[in-house]
């Protein structure tokens, strides 16, 4: 595998592929993460998921689909190895054990859209505000990355007003510190105190099945 991959820098907004577009490469992130939004008419777009080390960008593949139903965009800059799609094919038809682990993959991530999609349906700013950043902490390596109050807000789909006011009350709690779009951790089990249980769901289905 590693011998037909490639290591390449991504910044933050980097477009890796539009929904429906063939997949010309795959991706894993190694310090990078991804972020899957939907696109939907005269809205912003809405985050479904996100892909760092633990998984990959193009799995659809081990299904003979060559496409994905999301747009896949840089949310943390970094490294990822990338392969080409047709190089990833060849591979799935030489090893069983790649084919297996890359089917248990998709159905976490499928777990991990349903689960936002109840998330975003049920839950409160503040809980969703959480549960988003312990999910980007664990992918971004560090206790501190770059996210706008416009760019959070789009990512769960409510007004930037909600985000500013969820994000003071975390500040004064001394969750995280946040200037100028720099978030940073200050505690992580205070977060996790603080979001919902789709945070818990999330890593019951990956340990369960892939770690």
């Amino acid at each position: 595998m590693l011998e037909h991959c490639e290591l390449v820098e991504q910044d933050v907004g980097d477009i890796l592929c539009e929904s429906d577009q063939s997949l010309r490469y795959v991706y894993f992130p190694l310090t990078g993460f991804i972020s899957l939004v939907t696109t939907p008419q005269d809205h912003q777009p809405l985050e479904m998921g996100l892909i760092g080390n633990e998984g990959m960008l193009g799995g659809t593949l081990v299904l003979g689909i060559s496409t994905i139903p999301l747009r896949a965009v840089v949310r943390g800059a970094g490294v990822l190895l990338r392969m080409t799609s047709v190089q990833l094919r060849r591979q799935l038809h030489r090893s069983p054990a790649l084919r297996q682990a890359l089917q248990r993959y998709l159905y976490v991530l499928m777990a991990q859209l349903s689960q936002l999609a109840v998330c975003t349906h049920f839950h409160e700013i503040e809980p969703r505000l959480a549960r988003w950043l312990l999910m980007t902490h664990d992918r971004a390596h560090a206790d501190h990355f770059h996210l706008t109050h416009e760019q959070l807000a789009n990512m769960l789909g409510v007004r930037r007003s909600g985000i500013s006011v969820a994000a003071g009350a975390f500040r004064r709690r001394k969750l995280i510190r946040y200037t100028r779009g720099e978030i940073h951790i200050l505690d992580r089990k205070g977060l996790e105190a603080t979001a919902c249980e789709c945070y818990d769901a999330l890593i019951e289905d990956y340990a369960k099945l892939l770690a």
